[in-house]
């Protein structure tokens, strides 16, 4: 039944997926899917970022998150700057399987590239490097994430094993 709960809401994307956002089941998982991020405007303007999402075996249950990771290196406050994981309980402390959907982690995901104020618990913040910089030096971190966007760019066309993203897109 959970699986397919969770094929219902990847059908659901085709007519409700946040634009420049596209998002693909694995080939040999149903639970993990491969996306890719095109931001038009803002500081990341221009950068492509690959993430994946997993959906734990209780997906669906109350309180039970889905995971995203970026493959692509992400500059920015709300991504681990070693993990690459954006931390979806800070956004969803209480995830509730009746009211947020992959539809709600996609639309947080692109989000985090249009924030202009980092305000809140400052301490939550799973890169508290690139916080402190956005805080203390707006030039010093516009720089990081031009080098960020730019490093997107080169990797467009490499694609993680396994990622169903090079089968689909970036393939000619």
């Amino acid at each position: 039944m959970r699986d397919y709960k969770l094929t219902i809401e990847y059908k659901h994307l085709k007519q409700h997926c946040p634009v420049g956002v596209y998002l693909l089941p694995s080939f040999d998982d149903i639970r993990l899917f491969h996306g890719v991020v095109f931001v038009r405007r803002g500081m990341f303007t221009n950068g492509v970022f690959k993430f994946e999402l997993r959906c734990p075996l209780k997906y669906n249950d109350a309180g039970t998150h889905p995971t995203v990771k970026f493959t692509s290196y992400v500059y920015n406050p709300h991504v681990h700057p070693t993990t690459g994981e954006v931390d979806i309980k800070r956004e969803y402390p209480r995830w509730d399987s009746n009211r947020h959907f992959l539809t709600t982690v996609l639309t947080y995901v692109k989000r985090i590239f249009y924030t202009r104020e980092y305000q809140d618990e400052d301490d939550k913040y799973p890169n508290q490097e690139a916080l402190k910089l956005y805080k203390t030096d707006l030039e010093g971190f516009r720089r990081r994430v031009a080098e960020c966007v730019r490093e997107s760019q080169k990797g467009v066309y490499l694609n993680e094993n396994g990622s169903t993203v090079s089968d689909c897109f970036l393939s000619s």
